[in-house]
């Protein structure tokens, strides 16, 4: 049976000489892997340059709960993205959040809500203009209220925020996971706000390269085998 549903390309691997199989973060299935026959052939049916990472699709798929290789029969972009291929920051960044999905989405079932969340991140950083030097942190921070660890907010103007709990607090943990002042501030205020407006918080690059490594011991307390990100290094030299 065949089945329409849109799609996010995380990765793709050679299969065969002219086959590929692309990991797909879909809205009706989570996460899938397909076979794509013929897709590094010259006259392709479904051309490899559209299974970019985080290319947005369309595609009809044939659907078994299994666990095998599923199949595209169509697949076209929608929409196409028109930056970030082409911008060196954009698409710095559109790796670094790619490598950070695959291994949180590894085996996500079908979450239509964080698919569309996904989904409309990347088309407004591929559409934006503003400055994306915190672009990154806030998706990070947004993204941990579907994966079950978003921070829990409090009223008082707390100096700490512990790693583990996930809270923050009145006093000093006994364990190095924590942010202090200022970074409990900058936390607060990256929590808070929304793409549109974190261009105006302002911080150091060091500070800005602090919490990021801070946001990834978080997923790492938080999220089994999230180990080393390869790409960090990529956003810490244009950030710079």
């Amino acid at each position: 049976m065949l089945n329409k549903t849109r799609g996010i390309v995380l990765k793709t691997t050679n299969y065969s000489e002219s086959s590929l199989v692309a990991q797909i973060y879909t809205e009706s299935f989570g996460m899938q892997s397909y076979l794509i026959a013929g897709a590094r052939k010259p006259k392709a049916k479904i051309k490899a340059n559209i299974l970019q990472p985080l290319h947005l699709l369309e595609v009809i798929v044939t659907h078994k709960d299994n666990g095998s290789l599923q199949r595209i029969s169509e697949a076209r972009q929608t929409p196409v993205l028109q930056e970030i291929p082409y911008d060196i920051i954009k698409s710095s960044i559109a790796l670094f959040l790619n490598e950070i999905l695959y291994k949180v989405l590894k085996e996500q079932e079908s979450d239509p809500h964080l698919f569309e969340f996904i989904h409309q991140s990347i088309r407004w950083l591929d559409e934006t203009h503003l400055n994306l030097a915190n672009f990154h942190l806030v998706f990070l921070i947004k993204l941990t209220r579907f994966l079950g660890f978003y921070p829990t907010a409090s009223k008082q103007v707390l100096p700490y925020f512990n790693l583990h709990e996930a809270t923050f607090s009145s006093s000093l943990p006994e364990h190095p996971l924590v942010l202090q002042e200022p970074h409990t501030s900058i936390f607060r205020s990256l929590i808070t706000s929304e793409y549109s407006n974190c261009d105006r918080i302002k911080m150091s690059s060091a500070d800005r390269q602090f919490l990021l490594e801070k946001l990834l011991d978080f997923y790492r307390l938080h999220r089994t085998n999230f180990k080393e990100i390869k790409s960090l290094y990529i956003l810490e030299e244009i950030f710079r």
